[in-house]
């Protein structure tokens, strides 16, 4: 006996996916794919990624040990730089990272499923975790390598990292759009950080500076986050400029902006 044809309604559909697990799938095999190529394809891979920030920190923390008796906090040069360095080095690391990724995923951002978002979130991931991985092994190293006796503040190292993070995907966020409207700015960009590793509190103590200076640098946010960042490592320091609600204002503001602009112009910038 012959069964009845079914109708459409009686076969089984394929499931859809949901938007969330879609974008996801994108952020995972965008990252996967910059691993593969930013550090697949290089000798060394990952481990330029702790040897390079490691060996400024030695040559600066040798030069100034020959200038200095003792550090302007405790008595490791190595440590007292990297706590700085760290910092300044996560920050642009996430601002020009992010900022370039709409020009890296270009091609991949004219399939439907592939959004800008994606490729922005996988860029900041991937850089975070490469220069938090870094940060880690370096400043352990420096720890166990001189046998220093101190008692990390957790709750002040976690806030200074969330900041630092925030702050370079906002500034990130901002550049994405920046760098692809107005090509110069890359340059331009390159030129407004590099005072930064003077002015961010990397070589010396905001408390140490004359009062004119201190007024014009308590604007800059990474002196603050670098402050905190001590503030977790040296128990016997205390800053007292540190102002987290400025810091994460100036995290906020350029992360609101640069995804706005993002949001609305993603298209053109695609085109350009």
């Amino acid at each position: 006996m012959a069964g009845k044809a079914p109708e459409i309604g009686d076969i089984p559909q394929p499931a859809t996916e949901s938007a969330g697990a879609s974008a996801l799938r994108c952020i995972a095999a965008l990252t996967l794919r910059e691993m593969g190529t930013r550090y697949g394809r290089r000798p060394g891979g990952y481990v330029w990624a702790v040897l390079q920030p490691l060996g400024i920190i030695i040559i600066i923390a040798f030069a100034f040990s020959l200038l200095a008796k003792s550090p302007a906090l405790g008595t490791s040069f190595l440590l007292f730089k990297a706590t700085g360095m760290l910092v300044l080095q996560t920050f642009n690391a996430l601002g020009s990272n992010v900022g370039r990724a709409m020009n890296y995923s270009r091609a991949l951002l004219f399939y439907p499923r592939v959004c800008w978002i994606d490729a922005v979130i996988a860029r900041f991931l991937l850089n975070t975790l490469v220069s938090l991985t870094a940060a880690c092994i370096i400043l352990t190293g420096i720890i166990l390598f001189e046998d220093l006796k101190t008692v990390l503040d957790w709750d002040r190292i976690f806030l200074a990292i969330a900041l630092i993070c925030a702050l370079g995907f906002g500034v990130g966020c901002l550049n994405c759009y920046l760098f692809q409207r107005f090509p110069v700015w890359e340059d331009i960009w390159g030129i407004i950080t590099a005072p930064l590793f003077v002015i961010s509190g990397v070589l010396f103590l905001y408390e140490d500076l004359p009062p004119f200076a201190q007024n014009i640098l308590w604007y800059n946010p990474i002196m603050h986050i670098t402050g905190l960042m001590r503030d977790g490592f040296y128990p016997v320091y205390s800053p007292g400029y540190i102002s987290v609600a400025y810091t994460a204002a100036c995290a906020l503001v350029p992360m609101v902006v640069g995804l706005m602009l993002l949001r609305q112009y993603h298209r053109d910038l695609l085109y350009r």
